[in-house]
């Protein structure tokens, strides 16, 4: 299901708490891009405004795209064109805690997901996934090859 997030507003709900009051917007798309990853799937982040003059940092975070409303646009009328355009609106998840965009989604059959619950599931997960063991080398079942023997028996100093 692809995502489709309103950006300020999902930064403000998160700000709220004063373990990540001091969050960016970069750092905050940098989590949700983790998040996706994790739950293997894409969205798209609009933010209101022309956002800043150098947008780099928001460029090249995998599975994201962010958008900016640009000046004379709300986010908002934004990402109501883009639930209206989605042709697969069901698959959609939205994630705003807006009235006017929940109403958007919830017209087109769109999942919504206020923006303060969405948070916690994105943190549920991503502390989920840092918990989980790192996989076996493939050599702990398969052994090392001849060559990496003969390396290990050099560096010991023993004999093939």
């Amino acid at each position: 299901m692809p995502y489709l997030i309103d950006g300020y507003n999902l930064l403000r709900a998160v700000q709220k708490t004063e373990e990540f009051a001091a969050l960016t917007d970069v750092q905050m798309c940098r989590a949700v891009s983790d998040y996706l990853n994790a739950v293997r799937d894409h969205g798209h982040i609009v933010f209101d405004g022309v956002g800043p003059p150098d947008k780099a940092a928001f460029g090249g975070i995998p599975g994201v795209e962010v958008y900016f409303s640009g000046p004379s646009r709300e986010a908002d009328d934004l990402i109501e064109d883009k639930i209206a355009d989605n042709t697969a609106p069901k698959s959609l998840v939205v994630v705003s805690s807006d009235r006017r965009i929940r109403t958007a989604a919830a017209k087109r059959k769109a999942v919504d997901a206020p923006a303060d619950l969405f948070w916690q599931t994105l943190l549920a997960r991503l502390e989920k996934q840092a918990n989980r063991p790192a996989p076996e080398p493939t050599e702990k079942r398969h052994g090392l090859t001849e060559r990496e023997a003969d390396l290990w028996l050099d560096v010991f100093d023993l004999d093939s």
